[in-house]
Protein backbone atom coordinates (compact mmCIF):
# COMPACT_ATOMS: atom_id res chain seq x y z
CA UNK A 1 0.00 0.00 0.00
CA UNK A 2 3.20 2.43 0.69
CA UNK A 3 4.74 2.29 -2.59
CA UNK A 4 3.52 4.12 -6.08
CA UNK A 5 2.44 1.92 -8.92
CA UNK A 6 2.81 2.93 -12.65
CA UNK A 7 -0.36 4.47 -13.19
CA UNK A 8 -0.06 6.71 -10.30
CA UNK A 9 3.06 7.77 -11.47
CA UNK A 10 1.65 8.10 -14.70
CA UNK A 11 -1.58 10.37 -13.07
CA UNK A 12 1.00 12.67 -11.48
CA UNK A 13 3.34 13.15 -14.89
CA UNK A 14 0.10 14.06 -16.58
CA UNK A 15 -1.01 16.35 -13.09
CA UNK A 16 2.56 18.08 -13.42
CA UNK A 17 2.84 18.85 -17.53
CA UNK A 18 -0.95 20.16 -16.93
CA UNK A 19 -0.08 22.25 -14.21
CA UNK A 20 2.97 23.34 -15.25
CA UNK A 21 2.90 23.30 -18.60
CA UNK A 22 5.57 21.26 -21.47
CA UNK A 23 7.38 24.61 -22.12
CA UNK A 24 8.09 25.35 -18.43
CA UNK A 25 9.34 21.96 -17.79
CA UNK A 26 12.62 21.87 -19.17
CA UNK A 27 13.75 25.12 -18.20
CA UNK A 28 12.45 24.19 -14.35
CA UNK A 29 14.60 21.08 -14.72
CA UNK A 30 17.54 23.08 -16.33
CA UNK A 31 17.42 25.21 -12.94
CA UNK A 32 17.09 22.70 -10.76
CA UNK A 33 20.05 20.97 -11.99
CA UNK A 34 22.15 24.19 -11.71
CA UNK A 35 20.84 24.82 -8.03
CA UNK A 36 22.33 21.07 -7.39
CA UNK A 37 25.66 21.38 -8.50
CA UNK A 38 26.08 24.66 -6.73
CA UNK A 39 24.83 23.76 -3.78
CA UNK A 40 27.23 20.04 -3.73
CA UNK A 41 30.46 22.78 -4.56
CA UNK A 42 29.45 24.98 -1.71
CA UNK A 43 29.04 21.43 0.56
CA UNK A 44 32.74 20.72 -1.09
CA UNK A 45 34.09 23.78 0.22
CA UNK A 46 32.37 23.80 3.61
CA UNK A 47 33.74 20.78 4.18
CA UNK A 48 37.50 21.58 2.75
CA UNK A 49 37.68 24.90 5.02
CA UNK A 50 37.48 22.66 8.02
CA UNK A 51 40.08 20.96 7.40
CA UNK A 52 43.62 22.57 7.88
CA UNK A 53 45.75 21.60 4.95
CA UNK A 54 48.40 18.77 4.75
CA UNK A 55 51.29 19.32 5.93
CA UNK A 56 54.44 17.37 4.29
CA UNK A 57 54.85 13.90 5.87
CA UNK A 58 58.62 13.04 6.09
CA UNK A 59 59.74 9.65 6.33
CA UNK A 60 60.54 8.78 9.69
CA UNK A 61 63.57 8.56 10.80
CA UNK A 62 65.31 5.10 11.90
CA UNK A 63 66.03 4.67 15.18
CA UNK A 64 69.43 4.20 16.60
CA UNK A 65 69.53 1.90 19.55
CA UNK A 66 72.80 1.29 21.43
CA UNK A 67 74.60 -1.58 21.63
CA UNK A 68 74.72 -2.85 25.18
CA UNK A 69 77.61 -6.10 25.78
CA UNK A 70 76.57 -8.43 28.21
CA UNK A 71 79.15 -8.29 31.39
CA UNK A 72 82.25 -10.13 30.51
CA UNK A 73 82.76 -13.53 32.79
CA UNK A 74 85.89 -15.41 33.97
CA UNK A 75 86.54 -18.59 33.71
CA UNK A 76 85.19 -19.13 37.25
CA UNK A 77 81.83 -18.08 36.19
CA UNK A 78 82.20 -14.68 38.34
CA UNK A 79 81.58 -11.39 36.38
CA UNK A 80 84.50 -8.63 36.50
CA UNK A 81 83.90 -5.87 38.31
CA UNK A 82 84.00 -2.56 35.69
CA UNK A 83 84.37 0.47 36.78
CA UNK A 84 81.67 3.10 36.19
Amino acid sequence: MGSLSPWHWAILAVVVILLFGAKKLPDAARSLGKSMRIFKSEMREMQTEGKPEAPSIEPPQPVQSQRVDPPATTEQGHTEARPA
